[in-house]
């Protein structure tokens, strides 16, 4: 697995740019001893491989702003893409002003995939509350609009942009996690629209969307505190954490939670916030390691496992 000795690392993302695999992660010292506070203490590092297994590490490659700004408090989860000789980093960010209540989502650019340059003050997005819920302090701690995954339109110019999100006038807390929606013509300009999926959890967080041999997927993670009643009794459980998926013909719907068992899922939670990742015609998944069986904090990146697919799309890790 991918670890640094006094770093924990998280939440991360990949890119491959000819044979060379791009990580990016969030990391925090290890000096702060609670890994709670890591949320808040948080950096992004960058690593490069060529086989995902065998990593060399790069080192800090992106921080919150050092003047005040929307994003001058964390840096959070996003993904990285190329075009017109530029990779693009959309990532989260919150402010110090607002005590990190608030999540819009950034943007900024490389030409070596390291060192990155925020577009304008970084801001490419923020929340739209005729779709999103607003903040609402006694619903949630915190406005969910996070976890961007931004992909090429597959259906001609313009790009997509989905993110964590959050719906209002539910029943629960609970019954509100969405995966939200946006598109962009230029990378720059965005437009939101309602959102992709609502409701089976009060999170869906760090949402990663492909397509795969004709079906299309949208991984997600949740905890075990976040599943609304109804998908409890609908499932059956048992409550887990870890990733799951929502399955689609087409990448703009209409999705739907994959049946069967969670996908990767334990409790306590040993891998969170997964990717997939194709490798010629196979695919592989990897999470970053959450908690060992005496329910401690690991923070390190797996290594890629196996993941078949079943005749109906229906995935399968071979652990």
């Amino acid at each position: 697995m991918f670890a640094i000795d006094d770093k924990w690392v998280w939440d991360f993302w990949l890119v491959q740019d000819k044979d060379v695999w791009h990580l990016y992660y969030l990391q925090a010292p290890k000096s702060l001893v609670n890994p709670e506070l890591r949320h808040w203490n948080v950096t992004f590092g960058h690593a490069t491989s060529k086989n995902l297994i065998d990593w060399e590490n790069k080192g800090t490659c992106f921080t919150p702003a050092t003047q005040p700004s929307w994003d001058d408090y964390t840096t959070w989860t996003g993904s990285v893409i190329q075009a017109d000789g530029f990779g693009h980093l959309f990532y989260t960010g919150t402010s110090r002003s607002e005590n990190g209540t608030k999540q819009r989502i950034g943007h900024a650019v490389s030409k070596d995939l390291h060192t990155w340059s925020r577009v304008g003050t970084g801001l490419a997005l923020d929340i739209n509350p005729e779709y999103y819920e607003e903040y609402t302090p006694s619903w949630w701690h915190d406005r969910a609009m996070r976890d961007p995954c931004v992909i090429a339109n597959p259906n001609g110019k313009g790009w997509l942009m989905y993110y964590t999100a959050r719906i209002a006038d539910t029943k629960t807390p609970n019954d509100g996690g969405a995966i939200g929606l946006a598109t962009s013509p230029d990378l720059v300009e965005w437009h939101h629209h309602k959102p992709i999926y609502s409701g089976d959890f009060g999170q869906l967080e760090v949402p990663q969307v492909f397509e795969y041999k004709g079906h299309w997927y949208c991984l997600y993670c949740t905890l075990s505190e976040n599943w609304s009643q109804s998908y409890t009794n609908k499932t059956g459980g048992p409550k887990v954490s870890g990733t799951h998926y929502l399955i689609a013909d087409s990448h703009l719907g209409p999705w739907k939670n994959a049946p069967g068992l969670f996908f990767d899922g334990a409790n306590p939670c040993y891998r969170y916030a997964g990717k997939i990742i194709k490798i010629n015609d196979s695919l592989k998944f990897i999470g970053f390691i959450d908690k060992n069986l005496q329910g401690e904090f690991v923070g390190a990146i797996s290594d890629p496992i196996d993941v078949s697919v079943l005749d109906d799309g229906q995935l399968k890790i071979i652990d």
